[in-house]
């Protein structure tokens, strides 16, 4: 993994690729590559290290003709899993005529044994990655049927793949497929685009087919013919992008992350806009497709996420049962599938992902539907696998996410975790008044996140005083404790600090001992239930000699007097408080990163959508 982009058409496929694999940089990535197709050769050009590097040796080193009049190709950005990041491990990977070319999302998880066995019949490797080998196992297939090679060679992969692949002398087709990692089709004016995302075609066309699990494709100039890998035809229909080429643009902001987190106001707005029911004082969540009845017969949510997405699941922990008297566990997807959980027909699933493509989550979605639960899907991305598979949920509506530090998707997912809770509330307890009152509330939050936006100068001078520290510690108390892993993953995201969240009485039990005075510990302070208790756990980190960093409301002296620095966050009820104390994080992060010059939009190591286990 981690990007993929194809063109097929009547202009220079270069340039082409190359812009559409800059579009793919958030993801983050250790090297890149492009095939070209021309006059029946397959040119290849890779590169360790960042697209720029790629397109500056394609212009010194590569053939002038295949640059200039290739009218096909196929592109990639490597996130390493098997062997190095190396140029020679960079995609796009030949087979062993040279005929074939291939790039390839995911992981072969059965490629040792078929290196084997292509091995025994005379094929040699140049790299150390499970693509190679199933770019050598297309070519033993291919005589002068593409579709046919790729099919067979797929039938004997166990893993997960999205595949885009040339052969020299078809250069009028490509041959695309999917299975647990996703393969977007753009339909162009006598021209097609793929890609592992749609920010990379948006430029070209909003018309796009989303490639779904065991669909192969034949692309051509002129559209997509789309098969099942016994070659038996299926339709996909066709759907229109929902937000231009701006929304993946910097837009003035040094980061993309910047930009997302001074988005949220809008993005929050366009999250709740048409979901409040002010008359009844509940939420509109058509998506959930669930009747008064189901709602009634259900007896325990459970939340299945990783990272971000599981801390927004935690905070709805406390919305859940807070509101709706509704047993809710959090579990991490990872886990999920393989402790036989055991969820059946009175639970109701959600799976929360931002991408929808999360590889452990939709795990953790396949397995509950096996076991008989109601399953819904929580996600960003319109035609997402997990949106697919469920067939119900809830889309954020926040607009693309660039940053690989989730932001913006992390306050939706609250929001309508927090519709959500609403919603069953006043099915099961919840008055009209007091749904009306946190209907309010919910309307507000995108105002208090603007009077937090406000102090992003002071943050920032905030920031300067700690950005040269190495740990630290966030400390939070009920619906705050996972603010708290949120704000210390943010910082360990794109600052490399080690850091940690804590619910504010853990750190006594062992953690504390690592306090000194050049060891900060961030606290919530917020004025909700639970305060007074984390003051004295601040008192005990002070008394260690710790600077203690408070994430205060507005107007609370007493408390601010308590703590060496201070973020001002609105009043608010419980409900709102780890949202807008989580964007105050988001700040302190940020600029905290970009003191110490750190990579904040492709942080090392990292990628935005984890497509695989």
């Amino acid at each position: 993994m981690c990007g993929i982009v194809g063109y097929i058409g009547k202009r220079s496929a270069c340039d082409i690729l190359i812009n559409g694999l800059k579009r793919l940089e958030y993801r983050g990535y250790d090297s890149a590559g492009v095939a070209l197709n021309y006059n029946a050769q397959l040119t290849i050009a890779k590169q360790k290290g960042k697209v720029a590097a790629l397109e500056a040796h394609i212009c010194n080193d590569v053939s002038h003709d295949a640059v200039e009049k290739a009218c096909s190709g196929i592109a990639h950005t490597r996130w390493a899993t098997h062997g190095l990041p190396t140029e020679e491990n960079a995609h796009p990977h030949r087979d062993n005529s040279g005929r074939v070319a291939l790039v390839h999302n995911g992981i072969i998880e059965n490629y040792a044994a078929l290196r084997k066995q292509l091995e025994k019949k005379g094929s040699s490797f140049s790299s150390e990655t499970d693509t190679e080998v199933l770019a050598h196992l297309v070519g033993s297939f291919y005589s002068d049927d593409l579709l046919g090679a790729v099919s067979e060679a797929l039938k004997m992969v166990e893993g997960t793949y999205g595949v885009a692949v040339l052969a020299n002398d078809s250069p009028d087709e490509m041959i695309v497929a999917r299975k647990g990692s996703p393969l977007v089709v753009g339909m162009g004016s006598d021209e097609s685009i793929i890609a592992s995302d749609v920010s990379a075609i948006v430029a070209h066309t909003q018309q796009v087919i989303y490639l779904q699990d065991g669909d192969v494709a034949r692309i051509s100039a002129t559209g997509a013919e789309i098969y099942t890998l016994d070659q038996c035809v299926v339709d996909r229909n066709i759907s229109s992008v929902e937000w231009e080429i701006g929304a993946v643009e910097k837009s003035g902001y040094d980061h993309f992350m910047l930009k997302e987190i001074f988005e949220q106001p809008s993005a929050l707005e366009n999250t709740i806009r048409g979901r409040l029911d002010k008359v009844q004082g509940t939420a509109v969540l058509s998506g959930l497709n669930l009747t008064p009845r189901d709602m009634a017969s259900i007896k325990r949510l459970v939340i299945v996420a990783c990272g971000t997405s599981m801390h927004a699941g935690m905070v709805s922990k406390y919305l859940f049962e807070g509101l709706a008297d509704m047993p809710t566990s959090v579990e991490q997807a990872a886990e999920f599938r393989y402790c036989n959980p055991l969820v059946g027909a009175d639970d109701f699933v959600v799976a929360v992902s931002q991408s929808g493509e999360t590889a452990d989550t939709l795990a953790a979605v396949r397995e509950s539907i096996q076991k008989g639960a109601l399953v819904a899907g929580l996600c960003n991305v319109v035609g997402s696998t997990i949106a697919r598979e469920t067939g119900r949920g809830i889309y954020l509506h926040a607009g693309p996410e660039i940053g690989v530090a989730s932001t913006k998707a992390f306050t939706a997912q609250v929001i309508v975790l927090l519709m959500m809770a609403l919603k069953f509330g006043r099915r099961r307890r919840l008055s009209r008044e007091a749904g009306l009152m946190i209907s309010r509330e919910i309307e507000q939050i995108p105002a208090m996140i603007e009077k937090v936006l406000e102090q992003n100068e002071a943050i920032a001078k905030i920031a300067e005083k700690y950005a040269q520290v190495e740990h630290a510690f966030f400390i939070g108390r009920g619906i705050l404790y996972p603010a708290a892993l949120e704000g210390a993953l943010k910082l360990k995201e794109i600052s490399y600090i080690h850091a940690e969240g804590y619910q504010a009485a853990e750190l006594k039990h062992g953690p504390i001992a690592l306090l000194q005075e050049s060891t900060p510990v961030v606290a919530l302070l917020n004025d909700i239930p639970g305060k007074e208790k984390t003051l004295g756990n601040v008192a005990e980190c002070r008394a260690r000699k710790a600077p203690v960093l408070g994430i205060v409301t507005e107007g609370d002296l007493a408390t601010a007097e308590s703590v060496d620095d201070v973020i001002w966050v609105p009043q608010c009820s419980v409900y709102a408080a780890p949202i807008i104390s989580v964007v105050a994080l988001q700040l302190l992060s940020y600029h905290i990163a970009r003191i110490r010059g750190c990579e904040i939009d492709q942080p090392r190591n990292l990628a935005k959508s984890v497509t695989v286990e």
